[in-house]
């Protein structure tokens, strides 16, 4: 018999779904594919990059990924690792990720926070920053 109250098994299962969507970031910037990217957006998303670059709205951050994606990552490799999760609400998370930039001049760690929102059961980045970490 199991002591995990369905409660825990939902919240388990939220947090498996997160990792999905925080590797399918990864996934598609190590493998230049934007449309990827950008379906992992709400339609009124807000992304703002590692270089502080403010987009308001999936189309554009579309046009921004279209630009800067293909070819954006030749000779160099990223991965992301979620360190923590906080349910703000049961359809609404902070998420705080650990990324590593690899390229042929070293690494760089960057910090990024996606909070994301559960939309018709599927997990959507919802407001996001990318941030540099000079301490690592």
């Amino acid at each position: 018999m199991s002591t995990q109250t369905i409660d825990d098994r939902a919240r388990q299962s939220d947090i498996a779904a997160i990792r999905q969507v925080v590797a399918a970031v990864e996934h598609s910037q190590n493998n230049e594919l934007p449309d990827e990217f950008v379906g992992l957006f709400r339609a009124d998303a807000i992304w703002t990059t590692g270089g502080g670059k403010r987009l308001f709205g999936r189309d554009a951050i579309s046009a921004f990924t279209h630009k800067v994606l293909p070819g954006g990552m030749k000779g160099s490799t990223v991965t992301f690792e979620v360190e923590h999760v906080l349910f703000i609400r049961p359809d609404v998370a902070a998420v705080k990720v650990r990324q590593v930039y690899r390229s042929s001049e070293g690494q760089e760690v960057g910090t990024p926070m996606f909070v994301m929102s559960k939309e018709d059961g599927q997990w959507r980045l919802t407001a996001c920053q990318n941030t540099s970490v000079l301490d690592e």
